[in-house]
């Protein structure tokens, strides 16, 4: 199994090439491409979620705590209706960093299975299609750069691991017993199996809601109706000369 560092280093290689390709070959502006970068960089430590070991945990949950409040701040208090306020913003803001940073780090340590559903390929498409969701207001092409850049950086994630399950003993190639642990569609757990697809379908069928909604033509603006304005002095109709008209 590859190391932390290893997972990092690859991942910030790709992150890199990712959002240069993104700005250069496709138009993207350098916030989008930077940001498509970043994540495609931090996908590629998110399969370590199920990890046992304390470093990758503390420093991904510490990332997850910083960026997640500032993609979904604006919602929250928009579904809570709290003030738009800088201090209701800022209290939203440290609530949701100390909920993901302590009670997000707590759950799945309870929950989480080393290798297990979190270490899959379910879990990189629905990676990929929570950012899809969190950039809602975002242009369709943004949305996919965002999504992609995600799955990228996990599934280098989980071909690196289950590269180094071959083992080369001078004479032969060995398996390890880690050996298709990574890339894989199911795991020993049939609770946690359920759960993943669950939440996968559940996903899958927002996605396809949002982009439903993207491609619908916007609605028309209500046309004005002009009205014929009558000139009194040129309409045939009416005489122009009262003097000779007998009233009886």
């Amino acid at each position: 199994m590859a190391a932390f560092r290893e997972h990092v280093t690859v991942s910030g290689m790709l992150g890199l090439g990712y959002g240069t390709t993104a700005y250069l070959a496709y138009g993207f502006t350098p916030i989008e491409s930077t940001l498509a970068g970043f994540l495609t960089a931090f996908g590629g430590m998110l399969p370590d979620l199920d990890s046992k070991t304390s470093r990758p945990v503390r420093e991904l949950f510490g990332i997850l705590a910083a960026v997640t409040p500032l993609l979904i701040l604006g919602e929250v208090v928009k579904a809570l209706n709290l003030p738009t306020t800088r201090e209701a913003g800022a209290l939203t803001f440290i609530a949701l960093y100390m909920l993901i940073r302590y009670g997000g780090s707590w759950l799945v340590g309870q929950v989480a299975v080393h290798r297990g559903m979190f270490h899959s390929i379910p879990a990189g498409f629905i990676a990929g299609q929570i950012a899809f969701l969190a950039h809602c207001d975002s242009p369709i092409p943004t949305k996919w750069l965002i999504a992609l850049g995600i799955m990228v950086g996990f599934f280098s994630h989980l071909i690196l691991d289950e590269a180094y399950s071959f083992q080369w003993t001078g004479t032969r190639i060995k398996l390890k017993k880690s050996f298709g642990t990574a890339l894989k569609f199911v795991g020993k757990d049939h609770a946690a199996n359920l759960v993943a697809y669950g939440i996968l379908v559940t996903l899958s069928y927002a996605v396809f809601g949002n982009i439903v909604m993207d491609l619908q033509p916007a609605p028309a603006a209500p046309q004005s109706v002009e009205l014929e304005t009558i000139d009194l002095n040129q309409s045939a109709d009416l005489p122009t000369d009262f003097s000779d008209t007998t009233i009886r």
